[in-house]
């Protein structure tokens, strides 16, 4: 054996075996028990390069969400807004502990959000649909006008509109420069109309399990500048009560004791749940505005794994049907060939583990069209080796012809089929998308598999001088 010919053969012997070392962590957790993926999932304790299933296969929740754009400031364009708005929903999702997520963007204002595994999608919908919009406002000492028009303010059935904004006849009520804000408990509390600061000057929020009230509480800091804002709001308004506003309710006011500038903290009667979910959204900031779900749906577990038995049904009878055709017409060289379709199937297993690719019925279709075109490769070499066996040529010169025969067609095909896979990928969404990557991933390693293995095998073959070689 030449050293060519050592060096080729120890490249196929640890590609095969660093494959088989990527796929054995998606035998190993897919053979488990969905109770106990789910617990160890809910732990974190899930391997990171893994093959993920998709919506369509694993089961789960999807939603459709619109931006008000007319909520929008007149300073941020629609497509930065909208690329904002994604990003601030897939740190929530993240932070919360979904995996396998895919977010989109659907035309102008549409966002689309795929929960693989989360069967009761509300409290994912909630999380989301939260525009998290926190402010500080210093409420209004009593006075006899601000008494009057919080008595007239009771007498009124709604003072907001069902945009949430004040309607303007409660507006001419209240003094100069105030405004009201409905309180956690329904009634309403007069406050300064501008937010000195707001949520976009917070460095970090965090979870405090129990505080002094007994319910949880959220504390959180400001960066340089929200520190130095705050401590000038709280240092001049000391013994008067702060309002904590998010989404346009108070959620408490506290009065304040002393400046306070890096730090603190919203209390009242929080669930863990709601602290949990307040905690992730003031860290992954506010939406640019607010959302609404327009569309939900959930697929269940079962017609998941109806998809999967049907997705590798199909797989499992192609590469059969494909692998004894190709013994049956092309006997020894078929032989070769399926050897190589083989691997090919391992390695692009073994890429998509690695990245962490999402799997999807369009990608199990990508798959199998991408071994039909491993497959035409050979066919195209084995082809022309026939024609060069004809011409009673000797077995080596047989093989070298055959593969430079044969390169230019091979090349050629599997270029313009990938150049398609990548526009379909750049423009597609969702299933289109999935099937674009299976497809483009299973074509460049069907290159490596049918050229470079299937000759390795070949030399390897005529290292013992063969007479004759089974066409």
């Amino acid at each position: 054996m030449s050293k060519t010919l050592a060096i080729k053969w120890i490249v196929i012997i640890v590609v095969l075996l660093g494959s088989l070392a990527l796929i054995y962590p998606n035998y190993s957790w897919y053979s488990k028990p969905n109770a106990e993926r789910e617990k160890l999932e809910a732990m974190g304790d899930r391997p990171e390069r893994m093959l993920n299933l998709g919506l369509d296969l694993r089961g789960g929740s999807s939603l459709l969400l619109e931006l008000d754009v007319s909520k929008l400031s007149n300073k941020e364009p629609l497509n930065e807004a909208m690329a904002r708005a994604i990003e601030i929903i897939r740190n929530r999702i993240d932070q919360y502990g979904v995996g396998e997520t895919s977010i989109t963007r659907q035309g102008d204002k549409w966002i689309l959000v795929q929960l693989p595994g989360v069967a009761n999608p509300e409290a994912a919908e909630v999380l989301i649909g939260k525009t998290a919009m926190l402010q500080f406002h210093i409420v209004k000492s009593n006075t006899a006008e601000t008494e009057k028009a919080m008595a007239k303010l009771e007498e009124t059935e709604e003072p907001f509109d069902q945009d949430g904004v004040l309607k303007p006849e409660i507006a001419k009520l209240l003094p100069e420069g105030y405004t009201i804000f409905r309180t956690k408990d329904g009634g309403y509390s007069l406050v300064d109309k501008t937010a000195k600061v707001t949520g976009a000057d917070l460095e970090d929020a965090r979870l405090t399990m129990y505080g002094e009230s007994g319910y949880p509480e959220v504390s959180f800091s400001f960066n340089a500048e929200g520190a130095k804002k705050f401590g000038q709001l709280t240092g001049a308004n000391i013994d008067k009560e702060l309002a904590i506003v998010l989404d346009n309710t108070i959620q408490s006011a506290p009065r304040i004791q002393s400046r306070i500038s890096k730090e603190g903290r919203i209390t009242g009667t929080f669930t863990l749940e709601e602290a949990r979910q307040l905690t992730i959204v003031l860290k992954a900031g506010a939406l640019p505005a607010p959302v609404r779900v327009i569309e939900k749906k959930t697929i269940g577990p079962t017609l998941g794994e109806d998809s999967i038995k049907s997705g590798l049904s199909a797989c499992l009878y192609a590469l059969a049907g494909i692998l004894l055709f190709m013994i049956i017409y092309y006997k020894w060289a078929g032989f070769i060939a399926d050897t190589a379709l083989l691997l090919n199937l391992v390695l692009l297993m073994a890429i998509m583990s690695y990245f962490s690719a999402t799997l999807t019925v369009p990608g199990i279709a990508g798959i199998i069209l991408s071994l039909a075109m491993a497959i035409d490769a050979n066919v195209l070499i084995i082809e022309r080796m026939r024609e060069e066996k004809l011409l009673g040529k000797p077995i080596a010169t047989i093989i070298q012809l055959g593969y430079e025969k044969a390169w230019s067609a091979i090349f050629d095909s599997n270029i313009t089929t990938i150049i398609v896979g990548f526009c379909l990928m750049q423009f597609g969404t969702g299933p289109v998308k999935g099937f674009a990557v299976t497809l483009i991933i299973g074509l460049a390693v069907s290159l490596f598999t049918a050229v470079f293995v299937t000759r390795a095998i070949y030399e390897l073959v005529l290292t013992s001088n063969p007479k004759e070689i089974s066409l």
